[in-house]
Parts: structure tokens; C-alpha cells; sequence
């Protein structure tokens, strides 16, 4: 089951016509201008995408209002969709980081504290 944050919508918050491409956009993290080009061109030269586009519009959902809290969230959701083993490493190193920064301030305080030390080591 998809989470509905990796779920392609329909952007009406942004759309021109259907919000489809506005909807892409949001999906894969492009600038909309780039996919409205894009969809116009693939539509003067082959003729198909406009029709791609219209069913499109028919069969997404339209995007929750409330789908971020802010930008940084909606660019980390891009970066889900986009690569999610890019995305675990990150939170992997991110976590290793805070792992590190904690064991050093808890080496300050114990190293600093021999009572506090012996009661640490009395509950492990």
C-alpha cells in the first residue's frame, strides 16, 4: 500500500487546465514550467500525450490540501519517491551522526563524574 505521500496527484493548487503536469511536477520535484513545455511539445510533435494528459486528469486524485506541513517536507518526499535507498542512507548517516554527537556528550558528563560513572555502569 502507498503511502499518500508517494501517491501521484493532480495539483489543482497549481493547475492550469487539469492540474496533471502541476501534479507531476509536485511528484518528481521538476519545475512545472519544464513539464508544461515538455507535455506541449511531446503534443505538437506526436499528438498522443494530450490525450495521455485528459485521462490522466480523469483518473488521478486530486492532491489533500494538507499533504506537507512545509517545503522542507514536500523535498523530502521527492527525494523518496526519487531514490529511496538515497534517502535510508541518509537517515542511516544522519542517525549515526546524532549516535556520535550523544556518545560524546555522554563521555563529558560520565567522563567528569566518577559517581555517575559507577552508577552507569552498576545498571548495565
Amino acid at each position: 500500500m502507498n503511502s499518500p505521500r508517494t501517491t501521484l496527484y493532480r495539483d489543482k493548487h497549481n493547475a492550469r487546465l487539469m492540474g496533471v503536469c502541476a501534479g507531476i511536477a509536485d511528484y518528481t520535484g521538476i519545475n512545472v514550467f519544464w513539464v508544461r513545455l515538455a507535455t506541449v511539445a511531446l503534443s505538437l510533435g506526436l499528438g498522443w500525450p494530450i490525450l495521455a494528459y485528459f485521462v490522466a486528469g480523469f483518473l488521478l486524485s486530486k492532491k489533500p490540501p494538507h499533504l506537507y506541513r512545509d517545503e522542507s517536507e514536500q523535498k523530502y518526499w521527492q527525494g523518496v519517491r526519487q531514490s529511496p535507498q538515497r534517502t535510508a542512507r541518509e537517515i542511516r548517516a544522519a542517525f549515526r551522526d546524532i549516535d556520535r554527537r550523544l556518545a560524546a556528550v555522554e563521555h563529558h558528563y560520565v567522563g567528569n563524574n566518577p559517581r555517575l560513572n559507577a552508577e552507569i555502569e552498576r545498571l548495565r
